[in-house]
């Protein structure tokens, strides 16, 4: 069920989240949370109406489709507060089958009563209602009986009760371990998951995996945002997390893929506080490598290419097609081209997120707080399979980059399965995150 839990992030809506007016403090609270949550993203089909349904989930054994859960009769109008709380939280449907994984109910399970209260005010009073009927699943029988989701939910969705915050603890630290390891669901995407589908852990509690980057799903790598300095977070300040988190850009980054329908539609919407907070939550998560060092730069590749040599293995494909923007010494432009230089995106085991940029290129996004938009043209049309590895292997090998060259066989292999689902206008920048 690889594809069941990103496709939620990759394929999210492409409308802002709507709302009917309403002056009450806990629908407007509920709307936030809504926002936090990224529930429209899963919850509206591709040019469909905000949280009427009917995103397709590609999974191994068939696609599942969204449901309709503004509060029209056809999605959950009839609802309680306690059929809502058990779908959201429990994973259990009105109807008492357990509900696909796609659904982050694990990750629920930690939402408080409060918030739980108020997002069920929003859903039930400040959503439009969408007559609109959810889609049956095409899983083939017998793949499509659910008693099996209720052993899985039993084995590994953890108890819905309140997580309390340890004695003498930091304040804003908490708040961001809330939001990042429940409504947020970041491991949902950032979590390596167990061949059973599981997230190998719901929070640093659990083991060093939480948050330790995803394996290829999609055409891109859940990157990890743990304290490594070569592929996690180690390199980042709190200050250009947050600024990250808020615009989709900082000094040197830009985002990409899935991440940057989460800044779209929901990150660029939270108070500067709760930014605040799940930055530095997760500058309090350790590397996981304990060798891990920060990246030292290395001119040389950049002194070559000034000087015009472009004799090293895909050095011309770079200056033909990257440098412009990208620069000869990696550094990119502040706040429109991101850096290649130390990237940690780049430097990856494995590099599917930056051989997919190049092929299919992709648009950054304006935000309310960035408005710029900015285009990276596909190379797939013009770069044959072995100048695409032989680029990305020179990207990831310059300026002290440490990953990995990469095969014109990986490259074809994405360009073959990966490109026939997504279109680069889906796609967003090359990024450090």
């Amino acid at each position: 069920m690889k594809n069941l839990f990103i496709a939620s992030l990759l394929l999210s809506a492409s409308l802002p989240l709507m709302a009917a007016e309403s002056n009450d403090p806990l629908v407007k609270q509920g709307e936030y949370l809504a926002r936090a949550g990224d529930c429209v993203a899963c919850h509206t089909a591709k040019g469909g109406k905000p949280f009427a349904g009917g995103l397709g989930m590609e999974t191994p054994i068939g696609t599942v489709y969204s449901t309709n859960i503004t509060p029209d009769a056809t999605g959950i109008g009839s609802y309680s507060f306690d059929d809502f709380d058990q779908a959201v939280r429990h994973g259990i449907g009105k109807s008492g089958s357990t509900l696909y994984p796609a659904m982050p109910f694990p990750s629920y399970a930690s939402v408080s009563d409060d918030d739980m209260k108020a997002l069920y005010a929003y859903f039930m009073h400040g959503v439009e209602p969408v007559a609109q009927a959810n889609k049956d699943t095409d899983i083939p029988w017998p793949l499509s009986m659910r008693w099996p989701l209720a052993i899985w939910r039993q084995m590994f969705a953890p108890k819905v009760q309140p997580t309390p915050a340890p004695a003498g603890s930091d304040a804003v630290v908490n708040r961001g371990a809330y939001l990042v390891e429940g409504l947020g669901h970041c491991g949902a995407c950032h979590t390596p998951r167990a061949i059973t589908m599981q997230e190998k852990a719901l929070n640093p509690a659990d083991g060093s995996q939480f948050l330790a980057g995803s394996a290829p799903l999609e055409g891109w790598i859940a990157k990890s945002l743990r304290g490594d300095h070569k592929d996690g977070l180690g390199s980042w300040s709190e200050d250009e997390l947050v600024q990250f988190l808020k615009t989709g850009r900082s000094d040197r980054t830009a985002v990409f893929g899935g991440m940057s329908d989460v800044v779209e539609h929901s990150m660029q919407y939270m108070s500067d506080a709760d930014l605040t907070a799940i930055a530095r939550y997760l500058k309090t998560l350790p590397a996981s490598d304990p060798n891990d060092k920060p990246h030292v730069y290395d001119p040389k590749a950049g002194d070559a290419l000034w000087k015009g040599d472009d004799s090293q293995r895909g050095a011309s494909v770079y200056i033909d097609n990257c440098a412009a923007c990208h620069r000869t010494d990696g550094h990119g432009y502040t706040r429109v081209f991101p850096a290649l230089a130390g990237n940690p995106v780049l430097q990856g085991s494995v590099p599917t997120s930056l051989i997919h940029v190049v092929l299919a290129g992709g648009t950054l996004q304006a935000t309310h707080t960035a408005p710029s938009t900015f285009t990276m043209p596909a190379f797939a049309w013009r770069l044959s399979d072995q100048e695409v590895a032989d680029v990305v292997s020179f990207i990831r090998g310059s300026w002290g980059n440490q990953g990995a060259p990469v095969s014109a066989a990986d490259v074809a292999k994405l360009r073959t399965s990966d490109m026939k689902h997504t279109s680069g206008d889906d796609l967003g920048q090359v990024t450090q995150h």
